[in-house]
């Protein structure tokens, strides 16, 4: 069973890993080419290994930390450009629209986080949030906890 790591906080030694800490994402610029003309590939190809890790996974652990009681903006982005996961065509399915999944098989997701959020509310509307992201790109989500390491 393979994992791949995209690291918010942790020091970590693992050669599967996308680093947040020292990685750089391009911005989505909204131009739909990975939709319409070069399918399932970014203008940019910043996130080309990255792409390419998440789809060999069979699992995906997100070690992540909020910033003003919510993701990031370093995974705002990440899950931005993950829109090439999804096809431009839509569904409708238990009672709301969906982008049909590019690819046949999208890996689980286990999500850590600090629990450095200024209220239960703020940590609720959190996991919400990440819930609703992996439901739309097709991904189970096996869990959604907080860690209890330090940040390095």
């Amino acid at each position: 069973m393979k994992t791949f790591i995209v690291n918010e906080y942790k020091e970590l030694k693992d050669s599967d890993v996308y680093d947040l800490r020292t990685e750089t994402c391009k911005d989505c610029i909204g131009c739909w080419t990975c939709w319409l003309k070069t399918p399932g590939r970014c203008v940019h190809h910043d996130l080309d290994a990255y792409y390419q890790s998440l789809l060999q996974a069979d699992t995906v652990l997100f070690y992540l930390r909020p910033s003003h009681d919510f993701v990031s903006g370093r995974v705002k982005t990440l899950f931005d450009r993950m829109i090439v996961l999804g096809l431009p065509f839509i569904r409708y399915d238990s009672g709301e629209s969906m982008h049909l999944m590019r690819y046949r098989k999208n890996p689980s997701v286990i999500v850590r986080y600090l629990d450095e959020f200024s209220d239960a509310q703020a940590r609720s509307l959190f996991v919400e949030y990440l819930q609703r992201v992996f439901f739309q790109f097709g991904m189970k989500v096996i869990e959604i906890s907080a860690d209890g390491g330090q940040a390095s």
